[in-house]
Formats: C-alpha cells, structure tokens, sequence
C-alpha cells in the first residue's frame, strides 16, 4: 500500500512538470511469475553491424526484467488530455527505446498528447509465449494509467497505445486481451479497464501466420465491440510483411471495429517517425489527422 501511495505522489506530481518523470516501476514488486535473474539492461547497439536509422544510431534495451512507466506530459497549454501508452518493438528480444520511444511521445506531445512510454520486458522468457510477459505489463500499464487519471490531469475515457513492429502486435493483443488481467490481481489499479480506447499500429509484425495462408494468430484476432479502432501503416517492400497490416485491417473490417489502413510502396522495417525520401515516414501527419478526426484531441475535460 505504501509504495502504491508514493506511485500515486509520484504520478500527480508530474501534472505541473513539462520534463519527463523519472522511470516509475510498473509493479510494487516482482513482476509475475519472475523467477530467473538476467543480466543487467545494456543498449546492444553496434555500427556495424547494426544500421544508422536517417543517419543516426538507435538504441537496443536488452534485459529488461523492472518494467517501468516514463511520463512526458505536452505543454499545458495545448493539453489535450488524451494519453497514448507507447510500446517500441524489437521483436520481443530488445526495445528500440528512442527511435520507437522518446521521439514518439515528444513528439505526442507537439499534439497535446501525453506520452507514457512503456519499458516491457525482454526477451521472451522460456516456457511461455514471447509475448506473455509482455501483455501483463500493457495490462497492467493502461490501468494503472487509468486508474490515476485524475492525478495526471488526463481523460480516463480518451487512452490509447501505439506500437511498433512487435510493439504492434501487443498493442494488438492488449486491445484482443483486456477482459480479464493475464496474472494475480495487485492492487485497486488491477480492478480498472485496461482496454484501450483507441490504437495505432506502425509496420506490425507477428499478427499472422504465414504457414496458415496469412490467418490472423488468435491472441490478436479482432472482435466486435471488444476490439477498439485502429490505424495501421506499413510499406509493401517491408521484409516483415505487408501483409501483417492488410490482413489484420481485413479481419478488423469483417468484425465491424473501425480502421484505416495506410500502404506505402517503399520504406522497409524500423524507421520510427524519423523522416526519409519515403512517404511511409508521413505517417505521423496521417496519424494526427485521424486522432483529430476520431474527437480524440478534442480539448481536455
């Protein structure tokens, strides 16, 4: 109880703070079903081999076993009060922390969004799906954020979550997976929605099964009135698969959940929102413009 009174201290104070908060432990203690130590968190990164991304390096978490919650609240004079929990990819074996991160919720913030990085963990832990431990952090992330929406000043009815490539595909099990917490209730936070109320979905990976005719995996299979609307976008030369997107938008539409779908015909995997020669990297303005078509950039409560 304690230490979910500091979180709370900790989160109301980041109203009146433009900076970002300091990292905030998602849960009060171990996360679920932690039983093994890793090494400690390091940026893999390495040029070479690794590519420069619009000529600049990235940074590569890996190790992450204390997931954490980082705030970046917008100017308060063009908040919103619309919130989106961010989730880098990394194929569920690092986190592309700022390309697919910090630049996004900077740049969330241009728009009057609040920005809540999510640092999940990684790399999938053996004996489990790849992304189980995962999904417990998004669960447990969108309702804490929620669940103390009023200390951040936000609308607990306006709180999306963006992902990137594997980041996709848990936005895309999150928003398959709310009904029910995948681990032991903590806390208050755990009796709160986790479903989020809107997402976007930059080049995903992981939503079909290529050997099943491109068949949507069933942790993310779209239902009607469960699955909230969504935004894809993704270049027909990715070497993930284009058709993650145009399948997944497909199955969407056949379920009556609201979607629109974004297909570029060059620009590859991994490039964030840093901006190339390459259509696919407008998508930021497609996105402002459907938050705005949506209402959900209307102005805050």
């Amino acid at each position: 109880m304690k230490k979910l009174l500091l979180l709370a201290a900790g989160l109301a104070a980041l109203v009146a703070n433009a900076a970002p908060s300091a990292p905030i432990p998602l849960w009060p203690g171990l996360p679920p079903g932690e039983v093994k130590e890793l090494p400690p968190e390091a940026d893999q990164f390495k040029s070479p081999p690794d590519p420069l991304i619009a000529g600049r390096p990235i940074i590569r978490l890996a190790n992450v076993s204390t997931p954490t919650l980082t705030i970046y609240r917008p100017d308060p004079a063009k908040d919103t009060g619309a919130t989106v929990v961010v989730c880098p990819g990394g194929g569920y074996f690092i986190l592309a922390m700022d390309l697919e991160g910090t630049e996004v919720c900077e740049w969330l913030n241009s728009l009057g969004v609040t920005g809540v990085l999510l640092k999940y963990r990684v790399p999938g832990r053996a004996g489990r799906e790849r992304y189980a431990p995962a999904l417990e952090d998004a669960q447990r992330a969108v309702g804490l954020v929620r669940h103390r929406a009023r200390e951040l000043g936000i609308d607990p009815k306006r709180i999306g979550i963006l992902g990137f490539s594997a980041g996709a595909h848990l936005s895309a099990a999150l928003a398959a997976n709310h009904a029910q917490r995948a681990y032991p209730v903590v806390d208050a936070a755990d009796a709160v929605s986790c479903r989020p109320d809107f997402m976007v979905l930059i080049y995903p990976g992981g939503l079909v099964n290529r050997e099943q005719k491109d068949a949507v995996r069933p942790e993310v299979a779209p239902v009607k009135g469960v699955t909230p609307p969504a935004f894809l976008a993704m270049a027909q030369d990715d070497p993930v698969r284009v058709e993650n997107a145009t399948a997944f938008y497909l199955a969407l539409k056949n379920a009556g959940v609201p979607a629109e779908l974004h297909l570029y015909p060059t620009g590859g995997h991994g490039y964030g929102l840093r901006r190339t020669r390459d259509d696919v990297t407008t998508w930021p303005d497609r996105v402002a413009d459907w938050l705005r078509t949506g209402g959900w950039l209307k102005s805050a409560p």
